[in-house]
Order: C-alpha cells, then sequence, then structure tokens
C-alpha cells in the first residue's frame, strides 16, 4: 500500500468500484531535480466518463494555510492529470475533492475543488458494502482494508453472526503452561 491508510481507502474504494486508478503520482519534474506536486489518488471511471483527483488530509491546520497547499495541489491535478491516462479520452471536468478528518465549521469547497468531511466518505463506503454479507459477497482479498470494514459492518452490526471467543480460561497444552507461568510472576 502506498501513501497513508486514509489514501489508500480511498484508492481501494474507487478501484473497487471501477475506476482506473493512480497513486502517489510525481508531476512537473523539474530541470533541477525534484517534481512540482504529488498527486495522491486520481482514478478514472471510463464507462461514466468521471474523472476525480482525491487529496485526504489528517491536518488540523488553518484554513487559509489548506488553501495555499490545495490551491498547488489542484492546480498542478488541473495541469498534468490529462497526460496521466495515455491514449483514453478524458473529460474535461476533474471532480477534485479535499477529504478531510478535521473539518470544523462548515465548509463546501476548498481551491476550486470539493471539501468532504471523512465522515461522509465512510457514509458512502457503509452504504456501498454494508448489506455485502461475507460468507457470499466477501470484498476480493485486493483490497485489504475494504475488505476489513465489511468484516466490521457485518459482525459489528449483527454480533450473533459473530464465533464466539475461545474460553481463554480453558487453555491446555503448552500455551496453558505459558499463561499459568505469566499469571503467577505478574498477580
Amino acid at each position: 500500500m502506498a501513501g497513508n491508510h486514509l489514501e489508500s481507502l480511498v484508492a481501494e474504494w474507487y478501484e473497487f468500484n471501477g475506476y482506473f486508478v493512480r497513486r502517489n503520482v510525481q508531476v512537473g519534474k523539474r530541470p533541477e531535480g525534484g517534481y512540482e506536486a504529488e498527486l495522491d489518488v486520481v482514478a478514472f471511471d471510463p464507462g461514466q466518463r468521471l474523472l476525480v483527483q482525491v487529496e485526504p488530509s489528517l491536518d488540523t491546520k488553518r484554513w487559509d494555510i489548506r488553501e495555499a497547499r490545495y490551491t498547488k495541489k489542484f492546480d498542478a491535478g488541473r495541469k498534468y492529470i490529462p497526460r496521466l491516462f495515455p491514449n483514453l479520452v478524458l473529460p474535461n471536468k476533474i471532480d477534485q475533492i479535499a477529504l478531510f478528518v478535521h473539518v470544523g465549521r462548515a465548509r463546501e469547497t476548498i481551491a476550486g475543488g470539493r471539501v468532504v468531511p471523512i465522515a461522509a466518505f465512510m457514509e458512502q463506503i457503509r452504504a456501498g458494502i454494508g448489506d455485502r454479507k461475507v460468507g457470499s459477497a466477501a470484498i476480493p482479498e485486493g483490497f485489504p482494508l475494504l475488505r476489513t470494514l465489511q468484516f466490521a459492518a457485518q459482525f459489528w452490526q449483527n454480533p450473533k453472526e459473530a464465533p464466539a471467543p475461545p474460553n481463554t480460561t480453558s487453555c491446555s497444552g503448552t500455551w496453558g503452561k505459558i499463561r499459568d507461568w505469566l499469571t503467577s510472576r505478574w498477580s
């Protein structure tokens, strides 16, 4: 998994929904070295002709600082994303999303893109996977974060479906001896 867990979750969600996904793409190579920007998640759905740039953030910075950062990222997206999917006919509009864990006061836009609170994104995932049963419609292993959320959604919602935890008081054999030894040392 590239990047942080939130970037990985975003990429998994779009890929799971049929998008071609590019992660952590460095764009605008500078002659003196380095890059102009890094685009966290870029996703394209050729069937619906939807093009999305998502820039997730865990930060709690002031809005003026966020505005400057996202202006740079979204400007770079508008400039370089059309080159990321060669030989594909892309739409002219890019849905640019700033995905924030900490939104604070209500705000709908930043740097020409949309502000999406993590709660809204997680609700979208829950609605998309909530009815899928692990036993009959398991999310494929290639999506480990989504698969984990699927297990959580099913078994937290329906604890009676979850198997009973093992009885740790009746350990036998080597593990029982280790437990007994540890208990005697720290009791």
